[in-house]
Order: structure tokens, then sequence, then C-alpha cells
């Protein structure tokens, strides 16, 4: 009956169902080895160098990519390490940038920004424990090595003091104050007081300029005076007053300002 032809499909022929036709297989292409990054070479190259010759062989990026290797595994940093240290001034420089800096301008993790910086804290706090295993005047170029590592790339003035025992050996060492990029109050009174809490017989005064010349202001010449002026009213003594530049530094007795 019409309209209904369809209600009854036609059976297959002889009784055998219909299979479909199998698929054809997909043709195989030959997969090429994986080759490793062009920088892994480079990366194994560098770290037998330090290995066998140790730091003294390698440039100052080189020895950061060291430190970025673990840090960074699949990505060439050899870039990285350079633009760093354009961007910081040195690799020092690098290693006690600010984290806010470092993940501003480079976008780096917490993780990285903690590897990178904790370098830079340990090797000040070993440049500090030289300082303290001797007297002060007799290791002097390590006081002002160690006062350039903590000031120098410090981004707004500080007034940092060295305290010292009658044998000149260090007993504190404090950051009194801190300003702004080209100024800092300091205030002679507050140097005393500190001092005599502490029992010190000399200080050695020390701030640093962020512009990076280390000269002498008026303002500094000043303020030095009458600093040494309350001190000597006490008994104690000022040794020196140092201005931390960027690859520089200012002594005032040097400078016969003292």
């Amino acid at each position: 009956m019409p309209g209904f032809a369809d209600a009854h499909p036609t059976p297959p022929k002889h009784g055998v169902p219909e299979r479909e036709a199998p698929e054809r297989e997909a043709p195989k292409h030959e997969v090429p080895e994986r080759e490793d990054p062009h920088y892994t070479g480079h990366r194994d190259r560098l770290r037998q160098r330090f290995l066998s010759s140790g730091g003294g062989g390698l440039q100052d990026y080189e020895l950061l990519e060291l430190l970025l290797f673990p840090l960074i595994p699949r990505r060439d940093v050899k870039p990285l390490a350079k633009d760093l240290i354009r961007e910081f001034g040195s690799l020092w420089g690098t290693l006690n940038a600010a984290p806010e800096r470092l993940r501003r301008a480079f976008n780096f993790s917490d993780t990285v920004i903690a590897a990178l910086t904790a370098v830079g804290a340990a090797g000040l706090r070993a440049s500090r424990q030289q300082v303290l295993m001797r007297p002060v005047l007799a290791g002097w170029d390590a006081i002002v090595d160690y006062c350039q590592s903590a000031m120098a790339h410090e981004t707004t003035e500080q007034v940092r003091l060295l305290f010292l025992d009658r044998n000149n050996r260090l007993i504190a060492e404090e950051v009194q104050q801190r300003g702004t990029i080209d100024h800092t109050a300091v205030y002679p009174r507050e140097i005393v007081r500190r001092a005599l809490e502490l029992g010190a017989h000399a200080i050695i005064l020390v701030h640093n300029h962020p512009t990076g010349d280390s000269t002498p202001s008026r303002d500094d010449i000043t303020m030095t005076k009458e600093i040494a002026r309350a001190v000597q009213a006490l008994g104690m003594v000022l040794h020196d007053h140092l201005i931390i530049g960027r690859g520089q530094v200012a002594s005032f007795k040097a400078l016969g300002l003292l």
C-alpha cells in the first residue's frame, strides 16, 4: 500500500547481513628522532668549564646563567642573563635587586626571585662575617668592600653606622636612617645615644649616593663635622665617614675632611 513501502525493508540477499567495508589503514610515516634543544650542549659545556676552572674563568653573565639553569630548564637563558645585567648594572646588582623590580621587569615567579636574591644575601652575609673576624682598622679593605656590597645598589639614601669597641672590633652595624634619592636626615644626638647604649668607643659613618657620584656635598661635610664634635664630647672617636657611589668610595679621612 502506498505510504507503507518503507516499513518493511528488503532483507539482505541470501540472508547474509551486510558488512561495513574495513577502514583503510592510514599510511605510516617515519617519525624523526627528537633532537635536544640547541642550548643543552651549551649548558653542559658551561658547567664543565666552571667545574674545571672555577668562576674566575667565566664572564658575569655566564655565572648568572649557571644560577638560572635549574630555575628555567626549558629556555635558552643566555640572552636573559645578559638582559638582567644590563638592567641592573652588574652581576651583584642583579643578585641584590629589589624583588618588585625583578617581577615587574622580567615577570619572574617568586621561586626565581627568591633563588637569585638568596645568593646575594648569602654573599653579603659572608662578607660581613669577614669584617667581624678581625679588627676593623686592620681589615679596612674588607670594610670598604662590605659597605659597597651592602649599599652601592640602594635606590634611596641610607645612613649606616658601624660601632666599634676599644679594640676596634665591630660591636654592631645598623641602618640608622633611610631617606629619598638625594637626602636623608641625620641626628647627631641619636647617633651618640645609640653609641652609649652599645658601649661603643668609636664609630664609622657610612652613607650612599644613589646617583652614583660619591663626591661629598656641602651638607655631607657640615653634618660630618657636627657628628664628630658630638662623639668627641663624650670621649668617642669618629674614625671615618664613607660615601658609597657606583664603583667608587669617598673617604672623608683620606680627603682631609675629618
